[in-house]
């Protein structure tokens, strides 16, 4: 099947709706609302190619998937918290622990540095205090 396959394409759609909506209810109406009228289309294209094309793949679980993302944002620095915060927050509502989101984060110090990992552990930190007070 190509990737150019309409109905391969809707599948990934759908696929990717439903792994986003069970850990960001609402994410795509968010989305759309927010970008789609600069940028039409970009919410169905986030949740049918981020998420149904590459989150959705076989060979790794969520929790896993999620814990990677959590990682690289990590590394890259602090100007990606918004999207961390979103990600640390699916690793959480995939099964991992705040431990394990803490471990992800301080073992990347050493990639890209401390100061990288103190912010990604600050963001952590605040999604843990939020995810807390929702529980």
């Amino acid at each position: 099947m190509s990737a150019h396959d309409p109905h391969h394409e809707a599948d990934a759609y759908t696929r990717g709706k439903a792994m986003a909506e069970a850990t960001n209810p609402g994410i795509e109406a968010a989305l759309s609302a927010r970008y789609d009228a600069v940028l039409p289309g970009f919410s169905k294209s986030m949740m049918e190619v981020a998420f149904g094309h590459y989150y959705t793949r076989d060979g790794l679980d969520a929790k896993t998937r999620y814990l990677s993302t959590v990682a690289a944002l990590a590394v890259l620095g602090g100007q990606t918290a918004p999207q961390l915060k979103v990600h640390i927050r699916n690793a959480l509502r995939s099964g991992a622990s705040q431990r394990e989101v803490a471990e992800v984060i301080n073992q990347m110090a050493l990639y890209g540095g401390f100061p990288a990992m103190i912010n990604a552990l600050n963001t952590a930190l605040e999604v843990f205090e939020e995810e807390n007070q929702d529980g």
